[in-house]
């Protein structure tokens, strides 16, 4: 099943020191490239997580964002009495000088920027990085659901504009054998009418016709066409990620149809390129979100 690198997904994992948040996601890329935005007191595990991610994931523009919520028996509160004592100084002389009533409460200066702060917690490295890892599996996990359901939406598309493209190469081949028989009706009718006596030489006029066959003869861009179209399909049913795979065989069909199209010389054949153009555009575009 193919699977989109478009997705979010969330996870979580709380353990006795607190709990970790975990939001990843995904958008287009023609490679693998992992940005992560973690607190600091995680950083040391930032290739841990580099790592169990890309083993997971392995195409498009991957964002990790880690939140950790220490729990309250892990986080006391610690007082800088220097700096609450300064507030209190100016802010009662602020008072006097405004001549302001009221009192300058404790709550007014326990609201004050880093009078109270929350410690810094030093879990157990292992269970921290334990917790870490699980939340971050949770959010792979999700991100995997949503890329496989829309894969799926991208599959279907996919064969049905595979299928419209089989069978306008099936039109081309079809017409193709016409090409070379009404060439040489037309070429005989020309040299009669510029002959004086009428007389056309059957030996001139084959020479001219297997000339023109071998110059328009599309066998073979043909049967390279099928044969991509084959690898196309097979590619569409591997559990691996296939994106850049099918992104290849596309350049191989676009480039079958250019050699079709300048060599059929045919405009029956020629609306039938630019048809299939059209069509392996399309493909492009959408092969461009698979993973």
């Amino acid at each position: 099943m193919i699977k989109s690198m478009t997705g979010y997904g969330k996870g979580e994992a709380s353990f006795a020191g607190g709990r970790v948040n975990v939001e990843i996601r995904s958008v287009n890329h023609r490679y693998g490239e992992i940005y992560v935005k973690l607190p600091r007191n995680l950083i040391v595990f930032e290739n841990d997580l580099r790592r169990f991610v890309s083993d997971r994931l392995k195409r498009g523009k991957i964002e990790v964002f880690v939140q950790y919520e220490p729990s309250a028996e892990a986080a006391p509160l610690s007082v800088n009495f220097n700096l609450a004592k300064a507030y209190h100084e100016a802010l009662t002389s602020l008072k006097s000088r405004l001549g302001l009533a009221g009192e300058v409460s404790v709550q007014l200066i326990a609201a004050q920027k880093d009078v109270l702060t929350a410690e810094e917690t030093h879990s157990p490295e292992e269970a921290l990085r334990d917790a870490l890892l699980a939340a971050v599996k949770g959010g792979v996990e999700a991100l995997e659901a949503m890329r496989s359901m829309e894969g799926g939406a991208l599959l279907d598309d996919l064969r049905k504009r595979m299928e419209t493209v089989a069978a306008l190469a099936d039109k081309v081949a079809r017409r193709a054998p016409h090409v070379v028989s009404e060439y040489s009706a037309k070429l005989k009718e020309r040299l009669a009418q510029i002959t004086a006596d009428n007389a056309v030489s059957e030996e001139r006029l084959a020479q001219e016709v297997a000339i023109m066959a071998d110059r328009c003869d599309i066998t073979e861009e043909l049967v390279r066409l099928r044969s991509h179209l084959d690898q196309f399909e097979a590619a569409l049913s591997l559990g691996d990620p296939v994106g850049r795979k099918l992104d290849f065989l596309l350049q191989e069909l676009s480039r079958e149809v250019n050699t079709m199209g300048s060599k059929a010389n045919d405009a029956e054949i020629a609306i039938y390129v630019v048809e299939l153009k059209s069509e392996i555009e399309k493909i492009r575009e959408q092969v461009q979100n698979i993973e």
